[in-house]
């Protein structure tokens, strides 16, 4: 691991979506350090060994098989050592009920999956240039869905 890259990681089932992610973030001007889950029970698991490298932000995506996104996030917002890291819901679903359940449960932002890579390099980078502690702090729901 190299100093000052932003650690990311990404919960998503969807193998091409991992991919487009991934080239997104190659492709950007931040030096980031990319770690992929196939499922949130992955993500957790690894995230509660213990001698786990702390992500600077998670991006969840909502429908995946074993534990989904939703769950996800309650169970990182439950424990101490996990509830302060920002998380991006990540998703396909415009669902105002999905939009409003994950901004209860403590989800910083919630990304509808863009449909072409130059909006989807555009809405990580935005995401990842936040100021997180003025983010978290001010934390509304007009800040909270991000369109591009």
């Amino acid at each position: 691991m190299k100093l000052n890259n932003l650690i990311v990681f990404l919960a998503e089932d969807d193998e091409d979506d991992r991919w487009l992610f991934e080239q997104a973030l190659a492709d950007l001007k931040i030096k980031t350090e990319l770690s992929m889950f196939k499922n949130g029970k992955e993500m957790m698991d690894y995230l509660k060994k213990g001698d786990t490298i702390t992500p600077h932000i998670v991006f969840l995506d909502l429908n995946m098989p074993i534990k989904n996104g939703m769950e996800c996030l309650k169970e990182m917002k439950e424990d101490e050592n996990l509830k302060k890291i920002p998380v991006a819901i990540y998703s396909t679903s415009s669902s105002e009920k999905d939009i409003e359940n994950t901004f209860i449960s403590g989800a910083n932002v919630y990304i509808n999956k863009p449909n072409n890579f130059s909006a989807l390099k555009k809405v990580v980078e935005k995401v990842l240039q936040l100021n997180w502690q003025y983010q978290t702090s001010n934390l509304n729901k007009e800040n909270f869905l991000f369109r591009i």
